[in-house]
């Protein structure tokens, strides 16, 4: 994103739209964005944050996730279906750490994770190894064995029993309760 930034931004002083007159780009020669007459360099951010394009000198964080996350806004949701008992669960996490779980007709659980766990379980879901995970099962499925549907942002990632590669795990070992609500 910043080198497509850097090329539009080369790109405005090379022949401006604007005519004859018109104040210079932001970082073109003579502005106050740009090296200084004296020939010192502008001062720059602090290191880990950017400088937002179209707003000199206002930083940036660097992308992480946001440490307030808003109320009620969902993190992840998992659902849990087969088994010998024939459970269809559902457990829903928010970004804040609440959680619920449903089971059939039984009343919903309900709990908050940690803040420790709650970091825990995002790091796991933003792991590059859990993009990488397949959205399909891969193996044979296991007679009598679960199903779990991970939700997470816009992806969704479908497995088995038989198919849980490492990164699937740590995002199962970071659910409330010990992972995927498999009780009937």
């Amino acid at each position: 994103m910043l080198l497509a930034a850097a090329l539009a931004g080369g790109a405005s002083g090379c022949g401006s739209d604007a005519g004859p007159g018109a104040p210079p780009a932001p970082g073109a020669p003579g502005t106050t964005a740009g090296p200084g007459a004296s020939g010192t360099p502008a001062p720059t951010s602090a290191p880990g944050t950017t400088t937002a394009p179209g707003a000199p000198g206002t930083a940036t964080a660097p992308a992480v996730p946001r440490p307030d996350p808003r109320p009620g806004e969902v993190l992840v949701q998992v659902v849990v279906t087969g088994g010998f008992a024939g459970v269809r669960n559902r457990l829903v996490v928010h970004r804040d750490g609440e959680w619920t779980v449903r089971s059939g007709d039984k009343p919903p659980r309900t709990g908050r994770q940690t803040p420790a766990e709650a970091a825990g379980l995002r790091a796991a879901l933003e792991d590059p190894a859990f993009a990488l995970v397949p959205a399909r099962p891969t193996g044979r499925p296991i007679a009598d064995g679960f199903r779990y549907e991970v939700t997470y942002g816009r992806r969704v990632v479908v497995a088995g029993d038989g198919d849980r590669p490492p990164a699937l795990r740590r995002v199962f070992d970071a659910l409330p309760e010990g992972g995927p609500p498999t009780s009937p």
